[in-house]
């Protein structure tokens, strides 16, 4: 038996990313008792493909959920709910056995596939009704591509399901999905909160062949026998709808306000602001929030601490995996370079760029060297690179918003970087806010277990008594400030110079004229 109810002070924040999965269990303040993580590899078959084996995402969170149930009671568990990487998708049997390796938010492969999609439906229309510009991040165009290449797959899989979903099922034994996990597959009607009937019936997907949507903060069901088993959780634990990792992040930060921006660095650079009202435009993604009611309008690039690691590894021949002093070394190298890294410039669009171009076909960029750049000069390039991207891409969004956001919150890996956040606050002139937890995905699935749990009336409730507070706040540099003002404008100029010329280099590297 699961004890006293007044015993059940704990819920579970599980957050499975892109690189592994943890599980953390949060008391009422939003702290941090016990946690667990297990990585998930990842493949790279062909050139732009990016796969995972689906079972990993339930026997890496088996791993977590263990780790966490052998530090607690097991019975102090209230809730539990799943932060989940968005776009990735998998195809299953009847029983959740996997048909095929799942295909990651990263996956290229289905660019001519978007391309006709934009074109039949319109792009326009296609937008309006998903809220999302013409991109391959969002898995829509992986549905026809797997239909033209493996039909015999196509023919036989019962159920097509995100991250979110495959662990509700193996927890509950239910196929469901929250919204704001769901929505980022490009499959909803946005403003309905439901799967749009235009979109499948273009993409030819039955919606019995898709799990069962529910709203953020709702319970979705109960942990059942073979799980609990599996996990050490009790059998009948609550799992609460949470969604992407993006929008927990969101919540997490208790970025529930139009004047703030979350900044999640992690394996791509997110960043997102609140609305409660639908919209969408070419300067941001929308996004459901996990709150039930509202959106957010999202920028991301990609490649963000992708970059970071490649470039150590793939041009500094260094592995930070095996070494931890790689990544301290190159800050102390990178804070002697300059503002302006010497007069080095990187375009970080090393796997295309969503806002503010929309471009599936472009390319990373190093602009400006001489003999005389060091490996310091290199590193510093691409956290401005990064950075000032970020700028560019928050001043268009306020643009579109018609308001201003007067701070980031920093999460992720990266935010763990001072300098980076020096850099970060100089090239936008906004103050970068860091939080008590890095962890915010996995505190906003605790903050929706939470309300699902009935400890607090709204998302709103719960962010504000969970959430950390800030405990380090970086201010822009005056001085750096206004020479980042005059790089940011050189910035702004490369791209649109280069994109025409990038687009006829990326032609030929596909056998093309």
């Amino acid at each position: 038996m699961a004890g006293p109810e007044q015993t059940r002070d704990l819920v579970i924040g599980i957050d499975s990313s892109t690189s592994a999965t943890k599980a953390i269990a949060w008391d009422r303040a939003g702290k941090a008792v016990a946690e667990g993580r297990a990585p998930i590899a990842m493949s790279n078959p062909e050139p732009g493909w990016f796969e995972q084996d689906p079972a990993e995402w339930w026997s890496s969170t088996v791993t977590a959920l263990n780790a966490v149930t052998g530090k607690v009671d097991p019975g102090r568990i209230a809730a539990l709910a799943i932060s989940n990487q968005r776009e990735t998708i998998g195809f299953f049997d009847a029983d959740g056995h996997p048909l095929r390796a799942g295909m990651l938010w990263l996956d290229e492969r289905a660019k001519a596939e978007m391309r006709q999609l934009a074109a039949s439906l319109g792009a326009e229309t296609l937008h309006k009704i998903n809220g999302k510009p013409v991109d391959i991040t969002q898995a829509l165009p992986l549905y026809p591509w797997l239909k033209a290449h493996e039909p015999e797959l196509w023919d036989r899989f019962d159920k097509t399901a995100d991250v979110n979903a495959l662990l509700t099922f193996r927890l509950t034994g239910e196929w469901a999905t929250p919204v704001a996990s769901a929505d980022p597959l490009g499959l909803l009607d946005m403003e309905a909160g439901v799967w749009s009937d235009t979109i499948l019936n273009e993409i030819g997907l039955d919606k019995g062949r898709l799990s069962r949507l529910v709203t953020p903060g709702a319970v979705m069901g109960e942990v059942h026998a073979e799980a609990a088993r599996e996990t050490g959780l009790r059998p009948g634990t609550l799992v609460v709808a949470g969604g992407g990792d993006g929008q927990c992040a969101g919540t997490g930060t208790n970025v529930l306000e139009s004047s703030s921006a979350y900044l999640n660095i992690g394996t791509a650079l997110v960043s997102g602001c609140y609305s409660r009202t639908y919209g969408y435009n070419n300067a941001f993604r929308t996004m459901r929030a996990i709150d039930a009611r509202g959106y957010i309008f999202e920028s991301c690039m990609r490649t963000g601490t992708y970059l970071v690691d490649w470039i150590a590894r793939s041009l500094f021949g260094l592995d930070p995996a095996s070494d931890s002093t790689v990544f301290p070394t190159l800050e102390r190298e990178a804070t002697a370079s300059p503002v302006g890294a010497n007069g080095l410039m990187v375009v970080p669009y090393w796997s295309g760029v969503m806002t503010p171009w929309w471009d599936m076909d472009a390319r990373g960029v190093f602009a400006g060297f001489n003999a005389f750049h060091t490996r310091g000069d290199m590193y510093r390039a691409v956290l401005e690179g990064l950075a000032m991207d970020q700028a560019v891409v928050t001043a268009g969004a306020e643009a579109a918003m018609g308001r201003e956001v007067d701070r980031y919150v920093a999460i992720g890996g990266g935010a763990s970087s001072d300098l980076w956040c020096h850099i970060f606050a100089d090239a936008s002139g906004r103050p970068v806010d860091r939080s008590t937890t890095i962890e915010a995905s996995a505190l906003g699935a605790g903050m929706a277990a939470a309300a699902g749990a009935g400890w607090f009336s709204t998302m709103k409730d719960a962010a504000e008594a969970m959430a950390g507070p800030i405990v380090t706040r970086f201010e822009p540099d005056p001085v750096n400030r206004s020479r980042y003002e005059e790089l940011v404008a050189l910035y702004r100029e490369l791209w649109p110079a280069l994109s025409d010329w990038n687009r006829r280099l990326a032609r030929f590297a596909e056998g093309g004229a």
